[in-house]
């Protein structure tokens, strides 16, 4: 799972560590409020679910840095 974290892929895919980690908090948010998995996922850990999310491009930050 933070084996995604370790590469550089990920951190440009979403513009830099900041935007990613910004990224990650707002995803795992609303995930933790109710959201639905916008991936299929075998785990119930929301943190592999948003990496996955973000990896088959179903989540990115906006120009006011919102999910």
């Amino acid at each position: 799972m933070l084996e995604e974290l370790k590469e550089e892929g990920i951190v440009n895919k979403v513009g830099g560590r900041f935007k990613l980690s910004t990224l990650i908090q707002k995803r795992l948010v609303a995930l933790s409020a109710g959201s639905r998995p916008l991936v299929e996922a075998n785990t119930q850990n929301k943190m592999e679910i948003v990496l996955q999310e973000i990896i088959h491009d179903k989540i990115y930050l906006d120009a006011s840095n919102e999910v």
